[in-house]
């Protein structure tokens, strides 16, 4: 907040009331108390949060006469924020808004001070048209964007001659070069902003980037063609990946370093149609809860798994699409077992999190070793527990099935929709019914969701939502308020509402540049069925998913579809989002 005289100070506070934005009484009373100890009157109002740094920034600049705006409602592109370096932006507190008429409008915090006015003018060379923002509005805009990308910009900057030496020379791309540079900062941007993939989109005339958020891909920048060539050998090179290579897949892997906290890269380049596509998945382990309540599970599909895992031998496995956690609910489910006591190998491709205590394989296809050859060689190092990170093809199937036969517990996930489609799956595989069915101890379904952020607000549910929950939870949810406690135990959410036929209060995240739609973070939605003797019977009928399914609810198997239903009336995640997830669900 900018210094004020104490008579600007009294102007903005008589203005506060007038509007009615502060209670009167209140803010007497803070003020006397403020200057009695000779504090400045508006910094105890905030700190106290009576008012607002906003609803000052506001009324400073109705007073002083500039324009005001409020930065939480915009959004900037990147082009416009590297107008003015990130270092001068965090100076002297400024955020680029646009160019109009030949000025640029720029947010400050004090408007007033003209030296800083002049200094940004000069340095873009460019006159500025000032509005004044609050120091948190500015302070949070400089930390979503994480300062600027210069780098990208001065790789962007090389002519066409020179983009294509670059590629055919592998000498210039140096580490201090313009494209290693503009790739650093990309990567900086996706592992601040806790990206799971980046991808690096060639069109016929420009070069995308996208980063994938909670789930969610957004485009960050869109750069000219030009740099494509140069910015995919860099990734190449730093990969020990073929760099004249562009007809054929390569994959590859590299390590970077952010904020001191190294980041394993996994990269997966393919050729399409305007040149060479490449996804960069971010494994950084210090942003995963490796802990099961935090992941989302609860309540019955909780105790089905800790159950499970108990057991001296059998399979625990896992199933969902490609991106929804089996790997990291397995490795949480290990760290619930692991000891000193029993000898633990996985075998990973890749080895995602590394754990202390477990034996870790990583899968090496070309010199030999794959899921199949591995399991071999693991089950002669005297495991108690074995984690396979894919069943991929019939043999990993059957040697995971014997691992399982004689005496170990095995952990691993299989490509399907839904827990019961398991066990169709591996009898397609060529597993022998009355095997499987004396192997499997629990399997368990799972999606992502995203999570609502802690800044909300609550409405009424829609006809057609109400509707929506009693149909797919209206036989879970308590049928009275001396039943909510018992219910809301057994299912593991907290607070569950009776059952209504009006609507039901649900949570909306607020949208910021910070938690776009209103989302942070993600959950988990699980279903687990356990293989009991009625179960058992119907895999040796080959029965259907749907069959399995079906018997599994009779016996209290909660489904994907109602767990997401729970977590969106404990506020966790919204509708929307378990309809976009699990829509294909029963």
């Amino acid at each position: 907040m900018a210094l004020l005289t104490k008579d600007a100070e009294e102007r903005i506070i008589n203005l506060l009331l007038s509007e009615g934005l502060a209670d009167q009484n209140l803010v007497y009373t803070i003020k006397q108390e403020a200057e009695m100890n000779d504090k400045p009157v508006l910094t105890e109002l905030i700190n106290r949060k009576i008012i607002s740094d906003d609803m000052v920034a506001h009324a400073t600049a109705i007073i002083i006469g500039v324009p005001y705006v409020e930065l939480k409602n915009i959004t900037i592109d990147q082009d416009t924020l590297a107008r003015i370096p990130g270092d001068a932006s965090a100076r002297v507190l400024a955020i680029p808004l646009g160019e109009k008429d030949g000025m640029l409008n720029v947010a400050m915090v004090d408007v007033t001070n003209v030296q800083a006015t002049d200094y940004l003018s000069n340095l873009i060379n460019q006159p500025i048209r000032v509005w004044m923002s609050s120091e948190r509005g500015i302070r949070e805009m400089l930390e979503q964007y994480h300062g600027d990308f210069s780098g990208v910009k001065e790789a962007v900057r090389e002519t066409d001659e020179e983009a294509a030496e670059a590629q055919s020379n592998v000498k210039t791309i140096v580490q201090d070069s313009p494209i290693s540079k503009a790739l650093t900062t990309i990567l900086s941007y996706a592992a601040k902003t806790k990206a799971s993939d980046i991808h690096i989109e060639p069109l016929e005339d420009s070069l995308i980037i996208r980063c994938r958020v909670d789930g969610v891909l957004r485009k960050i920048m869109e750069l000219p063609k030009t740099v494509a060539p140069a910015l995919v050998s860099r990734i190449k090179i730093l990969s020990n990946l073929k760099i004249d290579e562009h007809r054929i897949p390569q994959d590859g892997q590299f390590t970077v370093l952010v904020d001191d906290q190294e980041i394993d890269l996994r990269i997966a380049i393919s050729p399409v149609t305007w040149g060479e596509q490449v996804v960069i998945r971010l494994l950084d382990k210090t942003g995963v809860s490796m802990e099961i309540e935090k992941m989302g599970m609860s309540g019955r599909a909780l105790r089905d798994v800790l159950e499970g895992i108990k057991k001296p031998n059998g399979m625990i496995l896992t199933s969902g699409p490609t991106g929804s956690g089996k790997s990291t609910t397995l490795y949480a489910l290990i760290q619930q077992i692991k000891s000193e006591e029993i000898n633990i190998v996985t075998l990973e491709d890749p080895v995602e999190y590394k754990m202390d205590g477990i034996n870790q394989i990583q899968v090496n296809v070309d010199a030999g070793l794959t899921f199949a050859s591995g399991l071999r060689s693991i089950l002669r190092q005297d495991p108690d527990v074995v984690m396979v990170g894919e069943i991929r093809d019939s043999e990993t199937a059957g040697l995971a099935v014997q691992a399982a036969l004689t005496g170990h517990l095995v952990f691993s996930t299989l490509h399907t929709n839904s827990a019961a489609g398991i066990l169709p799956r591996l009898l397609d595989m060529g597993i022998e019914p009355f095997l499987l069915a004396s192997t499997l101890n629990v399997v368990i379904g799972q999606r992502l969701v995203r999570r609502i952020t802690e800044k909300r607000e609550m409405y009424k549910s829609t006809e057609i939502e109400t509707e929506g929950i009693n149909e797919i939870v209206g036989n879970l949810l308590p049928k009275d308020k001396d039943s909510v406690a018992e219910v809301s135990e057994d299912l593991g959410y907290s607070g569950l509402p009776v059952k209504n036929d009006d609507y039901y209060m649900l949570a909306r995240g607020m949208n910021s540049k910070e938690t776009p739609g209103g989302y942070s973070g993600r959950a988990g939605l699980y279903e687990t069925i356990v293989v009991d003797e009625d179960i058992q019977k119907k895999i040796i009928e080959h029965a259907t998913a749907n069959d399995i399914m079906r018997l599994a609810k009779t016996k209290g198997t909660v489904t994907m579809r109602q767990d997401g239903i729970l977590k969106v009336l404990s506020g966790i995640t919204s509708m929307e989002e378990v309809n976009r997830v699990a829509s294909d669900l029963s």
